[in-house]
């Protein structure tokens, strides 16, 4: 029991280290207006236990892993879990429509009291089999981190015996709001699939578009410009995405973050790691766009493709 209990507390505080470091953006407009003494506070500060906080860190986390349209997204949870993600958002696919299954282990009452790893491993094994996705991400909720499961080690068991990648995603509920979510699935893209494939090619003007969704198919709209003026989109996170262009998106020379309030903490990495300038546009608006277009136009600094912009 002792053991276990350590194995607890050491976990607990090995999470909320990694929290804080996910709301700790002082990057953002409103930390750069503060006093110096101040600009080190988070954002985003948690939601106390027992507080009306909205939508929780796992539905944020689908929200925005989900559009990720060639891969299957399974719930480690009881079947209730499952249904609100896929009710909430419209993010629209112009191939594989597999991400719009609902996948999830629907535990019951034995697996909270004996542990649900083995039912996980049959699902994973199965979905696999039935449905060649490209890649299986498994979400952790409150069920599932309580009772202890080891969910993480099940996934790489599994992924090493189906040669697909299975990506935990560690988003219980009780961590705190949605917002935490999406930066939960943020990271995880970071630790676990970007920079672990390479593109065909790559040219002087290949861009990511990170934080846009494709809720009503607005990226579609988008491309095109992009396409006339000469610059690729190399990928998209992760609106209309594939698993595989994700992977590669390390080689992308400027990342256009269109929801800076989920997504700067990714870009800012990537620019740790990789060295990719970022820039915060919008796309909403005619004035918005045409300001965009310069502004990736101006970061490349290439005389033609300024003029083929204006």
């Amino acid at each position: 029991m002792d053991i276990i209990l350590t194995n607890m507390r050491k976990n607990m505080k090995n999470t909320q280290e990694a929290i804080n470091k996910l709301l700790d953006e002082i990057a953002c407009e409103y930390n750069v207006k503060k006093l110096q003494s101040q600009k080190n506070k988070p954002c985003k500060k948690p939601p106390k236990p027992g507080a009306a906080q909205g939508n929780c860190p796992f539905e944020g986390a689908m929200v925005a892993l989900g559009p990720i349209t060639d891969a299957a997204h399974l719930v480690n949870s009881p079947v209730a879990c499952t249904r609100n993600p896929w009710g909430s958002r419209g993010s629209l696919s112009s191939g594989s429509e597999l991400y719009q299954m609902g996948f999830s282990t629907d535990l019951s009452e034995n697996n909270v009291i004996f542990g649900g790893e083995k039912k996980l491993e049959k699902a994973i094994l199965h979905i696999a089999k039935r449905y060649n996705p490209a890649a299986i991400f498994v979400y952790a909720t409150c069920v599932t981190a309580l009772i202890g499961d080891d969910i993480d080690t099940i996934c790489k068991k599994a992924a090493h015996q189906i040669g697909i990648p299975v990506v935990y995603i560690n988003s219980p509920g009780f961590l705190g709001s949605k917002n935490l979510g999406n930066r939960i699935a943020g990271e995880a893209l970071l630790d676990y699939v970007v920079g672990t494939a390479e593109p065909e090619f790559t040219t002087p003007f290949d861009i990511n578009i990170i934080g846009d969704y494709n809720v009503a198919g607005e990226i579609w709209n988008v491309l095109p410009l992009f396409q006339k003026l000469g610059i690729r989109v190399l990928s998209k996170m992760t609106g209309d995405a594939r698993y595989q262009e994700i992977c590669y998106a390390h080689r992308a020379k400027l990342n256009v973050v269109i929801c800076s309030n989920v997504s700067l903490k990714m870009v800012q990495t990537m620019q740790e790691r990789y060295g990719i300038t970022y820039i915060e546009e919008s796309f909403y608006g005619m004035e918005n766009m045409n300001l965009c277009l310069r502004n990736i136009a101006a970061v490349f600094g290439d005389k033609y493709l300024q003029e083929r912009t204006e």
